[in-house]
């Protein structure tokens, strides 16, 4: 039976073929779907099926051949500043990477607004605001993959990490007053969460992140994103929160992600 469909739809990849055909990897609301792309470098629609642009994808498909093959694409959104920066053409494929690789988390349609909401931003904002929605896109993806860790509360005592105001005052809380006047906690692998100070020992071995640094993932986890863009981290967290959440990711996945290894020195 052949039929036509459309659908809502981001292109995640485009690859070369024989005969000066493409194939092409979209992202849509059911899932990652392989299309090819007929006609020679000067078909008009060959420019509108580009990465990262998004739209109506106009499909036709062979059920007996098992074959499908895009007719027409109606793009709503191109991202161009993704072609004049390093940094978001790079971000734009880790994420493309990551929800192809772990089939959208297994929820589709919740990988496809999360992927387009982080694309469309990315677009509206510099280098620097760019790098930190990568995190908290990061952060947003492991809660898709069922294994973002509560940064609530220690989960050894479940004394509750305080929140931070926007005042730039810090209460006490659980967490050490050390280096330099940061308060650290301890991610603990064997757990899958974060151990205050009052819990962990000198020898324990893990990843340390400030109190700030968990506030900036309890704000990055929430509904508000414009409360999670308006607090300020420095340096120094912003380099801890890289570094945790890459390796998260991948070992949330199960893999090491190519795009990561090829983006060093970028990402």
């Amino acid at each position: 039976m052949n039929r036509n469909v459309s659908k809502e739809a981001l292109v995640l990849s485009v690859k070369e073929t024989a005969l000066d055909n493409r194939s092409v990897c979209l992202l849509t609301k059911e899932g990652i779907e392989w299309a090819t792309l007929f006609g020679g470098p000067k078909s008009k629609l060959r420019g509108a099926v580009s990465p990262w642009n998004s739209g109506v994808a106009y499909i036709y498909k062979n059920e007996e051949k098992k074959s499908a093959k895009i007719t027409d694409f109606d793009v709503k959104k191109y991202h161009p500043t993704f072609r004049e920066n390093l940094f978001k053409s790079f971000a734009a494929a880790l994420a493309g990477e990551i929800a192809l690789k772990s089939k959208c988390a297994g929820s589709p349609d919740l990988c496809f607004f999360l992927l387009n909401g982080f694309l469309d931003g990315m677009d509206l904002l510099g280098e620097k605001e760019s790098r930190l929605g990568l995190l908290r896109f990061l952060w947003r993806y492991m809660d898709l993959l069922g294994v973002r860790p509560q940064v609530e509360s220690c989960c050894r005592c479940q004394k509750e990490f305080r929140k931070i105001n926007f005042a730039g005052n810090f209460p006490e809380s659980a967490l050490e007053l050390n280096e330099g006047g940061k308060r650290f906690s301890l991610y603990s692998q064997a757990e899958a969460s974060f151990v205050c100070a009052d819990c962990f020992s000198s020898q324990e071995k893990g990843p340390r992140l400030s109190e700030e640094a968990l506030f900036y993932l309890r704000l990055s986890g929430g509904q508000d994103m414009g409360q999670a863009r308006r607090f300020k981290i420095s340096e120094r967290d912003f380099c801890d929160l890289k570094a945790f959440l890459y390796d998260l990711i991948e070992s949330a996945m199960g893999i090491k992600l190519k795009t990561l290894e090829s983006g060093k020195g970028i990402l």
